[in-house]
């Protein structure tokens, strides 16, 4: 008997889903466990496996088309099982593909006897005025859709139709008068054609651009920024990868730091509900990852628990699998804090939009080199400046002012991190 498979709900938030490619093609032999198809959601691209046995009979979209969740997705039955009336029904039942044809199609009976009464006008040439006695232009529906679409004044287009009144072909035959140059005119310069590409937006540009828009509008952001001293980490990073196996970077160091610092002050590590404020006693730190579609940030569980290396390791693996829609969704949820590390494109300080529910987000700039006091002495120095983002709802200035001063103090003293 023909199974129906539909569009499957792969992540809490997703609404609809795009088939990335098809691994399976019609009349080919399906068995339980095998991938059908790649589907991209609004957070990862994932492997969809099929739960049944049969005969791939029916595909519903095509490799790049999407759907919303429960739509049909595919049918698996017996070979050369007549599925026609599955495919009926479905469609009948969710009624949202067949409605909009209809209405498609009603437009077209409606506009298609305008039209051809004014073919019919189309007799008398003699320009006349073409508005009432209240000044209202008169013209024909279709007249005016032309006209807008084309960007035509239509006071000044004479009607042929009956009574002055504006038809199709006068809209279509319209030239526009030009007025002579009153200038002294001076050799004609092509300046070349507007040109543009447009791209549909991923499921996944759709979700960032949503929730950032929530964040920014519905938080109320605030942003501390202080400046790190970062000669001793330099010197520690540089002593450290000397060790054999070990693998160490500036970006390690301030995710461990903000793990740590976030330990000692529990109300940055916060997230606000509408009805309550929770305090996380663990701490999963999501990591900002840039990939082509935009932002998708994986998250280390229990950071504070993991060595600098393990960060590391774990940051660099999922880099790599985020940018080739590897991530699942699962690796992606349960941030407790985000840290945004730019420093690596030579920005040298911005500010973040938090993560919602976070609290709180890390901006991460570049380390310059440039002229510092030391014990009352100008020297070369190497800074780092960091903006912490707060949600005013649950981290107060003192609070947040509070957690960047243990953070430095953790990066300038990297020794302090290793105990």
């Amino acid at each position: 008997m023909a199974e129906i498979i539909t569009m499957p709900r792969l992540s809490d938030t997703m609404t609809e889903g795009v088939v990335s490619q098809w691994l399976k093609k019609v009349g080919e032999k399906v068995s339980e466990g095998d991938i059908l198809a790649e589907i991209e959601t609004d957070k990862a691209t994932m492997e969809f496996e099929s739960f049944n046995e049969g005969t791939l009979l029916y595909i519903g979209l095509n490799d790049g088309e999407g759907a919303p969740v429960d739509s049909l997705l595919a049918i698996i039955g017996e070979e050369g099982e007549n599925i026609d009336d599955i495919i009926k029904n479905f469609k009948v039942q969710s009624g949202n593909e067949e409605s909009s044809s209809t209405k498609e199609e009603s437009k077209k009976v409606e506009a298609e006897p305008v039209q051809k009464i004014e073919e019919k006008t189309e007799e008398p040439k003699a320009t006349v005025v073409n508005t009432n006695t209240s000044g209202r232009i008169i013209a024909s529906p279709l007249a005016k859709k032309i006209a807008n679409e084309k960007g035509i004044n239509l006071a000044s287009i004479n009607g042929s139709g009956e009574n002055g009144r504006i038809i199709k072909s006068d809209v279509e035959n319209f030239v526009p008068t030009v007025s002579a140059p009153t200038a002294i005119s001076s050799p004609s310069v092509s300046l070349g054609e507007v040109s543009y590409e447009e791209t549909a937006n991923s499921q996944m540009r759709k979700t960032i651009a949503r929730r950032l828009a929530e964040s920014k509008f519905t938080a109320p952001h605030y942003y501390l920024m202080i400046e790190i001293d970062m000669d001793n980490a330099i010197d520690s990073r540089k002593a450290i990868n000397e060790l054999p196996d070990i693998k160490v970077s500036f970006n390690d160091m301030v995710v461990k730091a903000s793990a740590m610092a976030l330990k000692k002050h529990p109300k940055v590590n916060s997230q606000w509900f509408d009805d309550k404020t929770r305090i996380n006693h663990h701490v999963n730190i999501g990591v900002a990852v840039a990939v082509e579609d935009g932002l998708v940030v994986p998250v280390i569980p229990f950071t504070d628990q993991k060595s600098m290396t393990q960060i590391g390791a774990e940051v660099k693996d999922m880099a790599i699998r985020a940018k080739s829609k590897k991530l699942t969704p699962a690796e992606m949820d349960g941030s407790t804090f985000t840290v945004s590390n730019l420093g690596m494109f030579g920005i040298s300080e911005f500010t973040s939009i938090i993560n919602q529910p976070n609290s709180a987000i890390l901006s991460v700039g570049a380390i310059i080199q440039k002229p510092v006091v030391k014990n009352g002495e100008i020297v070369v120095g190497n800074t780092m400046k960091v903006t912490l983002a707060c949600d005013h709802r649950t981290v107060d200035g003192a609070t947040g002012s509070a957690f960047l001063q243990t953070l430095k103090q953790f990066i300038e003293n990297p020794v302090t991190m290793l105990a």
